[in-house]
């Protein structure tokens, strides 16, 4: 570019070939050219803001080389007083046609893709264009370990063996020592919505073991076994070449959960006719009553001519929607009814992404109007992460220095089939709190007939809403309300990062009390009553299989790939005094790991250090750290055998070290965090931080997507909450 006598020259987009503004740039002019050369055009205005409000359309001109001429025409100008009127007429239109070209020419680009954040992730990258696309292969950091070398999955301790022994928390629960609240969890997994799915497809059966005879094991399962599939094998690889499994969603922060990875999905979700055109679309999301569309919602819109009801995408379903999928909602994401809190958080974004098209001018098409909203949703979503959700966890990254197109932003496998499984920080309940007249009485008591506790104080009511209850059941939400249910996930701390797993998810994910039992609430809590459930399925006990599905090296060796020393004892991995059992009556000289009062707690502290009584209510409020019969150093060497360190799974290795301090993570778990992070941080051309769209956008339009979690959440509920949710009040 070349500037100089009043001209501009610009290559075109479209040939290559050179073209000129011939004549001085004013805001006198009428800029009708391609976007780029439009837009180097209005940097030499001395006002660019002034100056597009007075721009006009006309017919770009192509030249003879194939590309787009550049052409600056005059203003027009009146010439008698009896042509005011026509004037003014004339200028009213010229300028709603110019609100809409001046969008499209200088904060999109219509005519160039690589200005567009594509629904597969495909492109983000110019140079490596599939880095970071949907269904690709997980990248590696690294080696394989397989018992083969190709796919055979290593051996070691039956998993539900190991989770019994290690994952198991008896029912005391430890809560997060940084205060941090049920956002951390809540976030971190519609961020995982967001950029991770494995292939879904059963692949080979494997069933984990399931020993009824097992000392530590107080539930019965019908099965025999806790069902268990291998992820299908990328293509190419697990014959001449290593195992390799894809995600099958774009490796970006980009409010996937929200929009989806195909036309067809986002179609759907958008108000208008579904007909396969996307042009005839609204910009808003389709929100019946402000929450997420169930999947039957366009059955009896007989859209675009069609005889029959149009299907709802894909959902999974769980728990009771298992056997009443039209209760199931709809969101851009798959497992966005897995639980209620997951649903409330797509249902906010999709509300946000509304409320940001209602302040666009009504004059612009509704496609720009869509494409706007997306892209500050999507920047929200960055923003909340990067300045709000990381910290709160103690995750601080390197310095940010701009878009570094040789970083691949891919989700490693190692992050998704290990460090990026938090399952320990899941709360067992949910609990909003409300004004005592939010509910009716029948409403309350509708909320107790099924299983959640109803407590009332000081003029407010608080529901007790047990894990199992909230799973597959987006119905729920609607009764206790978005606003009430978001404002109760910044209430409370969420639970330790450490091995310790609710056993809400430990024995019983996505189960439904057997006939008989009154509601999940009557099956007990803390302590879950096996004797309400036929069936196990253990979260834990799936991670440790995953990670040998999926070929993750052992302990030591990821801490190697990472660049950690590895760790020569069992006490080394956890920081204890000992890594023996204690000589003690209470538990059994001959095999001590098959005593069940190995598990016992003897001792609770609170985040201050002060000592909790072992039955005290503050036990199971606020202990932040527990002391155990035994350590957990002499239950990893009674699980893997002495001398056996280098054979400890990643997952249990991992969970298993003391919190750097600081923060809610191990050392190998922090450092897993840290590089992915940076990776989706450095590697994404459409960064926050990086985008000069968005500033364009605040500039035009007066949207700014810097927004903390807090003020998505007042914008869209009219809720009071904290200026950081992610922070639980300490009583």
């Amino acid at each position: 570019m070349t500037r100089g006598c009043g001209r501009v020259r610009v290559a075109a987009v479209t040939s290559g070939a050179s073209t000129e503004v011939r004549e001085p740039v004013s805001p006198e002019l009428v800029l009708v050219a391609p976007p780029d050369v439009a837009r180097v055009a209005r940097d030499r205005l001395p006002d660019p803001l002034a100056a597009r409000r007075r721009l006009h359309a006309a017919p770009a001109l192509a030249t003879s080389g194939g590309g787009v001429a550049a052409v600056a025409v005059p203003a027009p100008r009146a010439r008698r007083r009896r042509w005011t009127w026509w004037l003014a007429a004339a200028v009213a239109v010229g300028l709603a046609v110019a609100e809409a070209v001046f969008f499209q020419g200088s904060v999109f680009n219509r005519s160039s893709a690589s200005e567009w954040r594509t629904l597969s992730g495909r492109g983000n990258n110019v140079y490596h264009p599939s880095w970071g696309e949907e269904n690709r292969p997980y990248l590696r950091v690294a080696p394989f370990s397989y018992t083969n070398g190709l796919g055979k999955m290593d051996a070691g301790p039956p998993a539900r063996y190991i989770s019994n022994r290690i994952f198991n928390d008896v029912g005391q629960n430890l809560f997060s020592e940084s205060a941090v609240s049920q956002w951390g969890w809540v976030w971190g997994q519609f961020l995982d919505h967001t950029f991770g799915l494995r292939n879904e497809k059963p692949g080979e059966r494997t069933p984990i073991p399931f020993d009824s005879n097992d000392p530590l094991e107080r539930f019965k399962n019908d099965l025999g076994k806790i069902d268990f599939t291998r992820t299908p094998r990328a293509p190419g690889t697990g014959v001449t070449r290593p195992r390799q499994e894809i995600n099958t969603v774009p490796s970006f922060i980009d409010a996937f959960a929200v929009y989806g990875g195909s036309d067809s999905r986002l179609e759907w979700l958008r108000e208008g006719p579904v007909d396969g055109k996307m042009s005839n679309n609204r910009a808003t999301l389709l929100l019946p009553h402000g929450y997420l569309p169930r999947v039957n919602a366009r059955d009896r819109s007989l859209s675009a001519g069609r005889k029959r009801a149009v299907p709802a995408p894909a959902m999974d379903l769980m728990g009771q929607l298992v056997g009443n999928r039209s209760q199931a909602v709809v969101s851009g994401d798959v497992r966005a009814n897995e639980n209620i809190a997951l649903t409330a958080t797509h249902t906010l974004f999709a509300r946000e992404n509304n409320r940001i098209v209602s302040l666009l001018p009504a004059s612009l098409p509704e496609e720009d109007r869509f494409q706007i909203a997306r892209r500050v949703v999507g920047a929200e979503q960055q923003y909340i992460t990067y300045r709000e959700f990381l910290p709160a966890l103690g995750v601080h990254l390197s310095p940010y220095h701009g878009y570094d197109p040789n970083v691949d932003p891919t989700i490693s496998n190692e992050f998704a089939t290990v460090g990026y499984r938090v399952h320990s920080m899941v709360h067992g309940e949910f609990e909003p709190t409300v004004p005592a007249a939010t509910y009716t009485r029948a409403e309350l008591e509708a909320f107790e007939r099924q299983g959640i506790e109803v407590e009332r104080a000081r003029g407010n009511v608080t529901l007790v809403i047990p894990l199992g209850l909230a799973f597959g059941n987006p119905g729920l939400l609607r009764a206790v309300g978005l606003g009430p249910l978001l404002k109760g996930l910044g209430a409370e701390r969420q639970y330790r990062n450490d091995e310790q797993i609710d056993e809400s998810l430990r024995s019983i994910l996505f189960q439904i009390p057997k006939p008989g039992n009154r509601g999940p609430h009557s099956c007990g809590l803390p302590v879950v009553r096996p004797g309400c459930f036929s069936d196990v399925q253990d979260i834990g006990a799936i991670d440790i299989e995953r990670g040998r599905d999926h070929g993750m090296p052992h302990y030591n060796q990821l801490r190697v790939a990472y660049g950690l020393a590895p760790k020569s004892s069992y006490a080394e991995i956890t920081g204890a005094s000992t890594e023996s059992f204690p000589r003690s009556r209470m538990i059994g000289r001959r095999d001590p790991i098959d005593d069940p009062d190995i598990l016992d707690f003897t001792k609770l502290r609170d985040a201050d250090g002060k000592v909790i009584p072992l039955t005290s209510d503050e036990a199971g409020e606020g202990a932040v750290v527990g002391k155990r019969r035994t350590t957990l150093a002499a239950r990893l060497k009674g699980v893997y055998g002495t001398g056996n360190v280098d054979k400890v799974d990643a997952f249990v290795g991992m969970l298993s070290e003391p919190h750097v301090r600081g923060t809610e993570f191990g050392e190998l778990q922090l450092a897993m965090w840290k590089k992915q992070f940076e990776a989706l941080r450095d590697g994404d051309r459409f960064f926050y931080r990086n985008d000069p769209m968005l500033d364009r956008i605040r500039s035009r339009y007066g949207i700014d997507y810097r927004r903390t979690l807090a003020d998505v959440i007042r914008l869209n509920t009219g809720e009071k909450v904290a200026p950081d949710v992610f922070k639980a009040p300490i009583d």
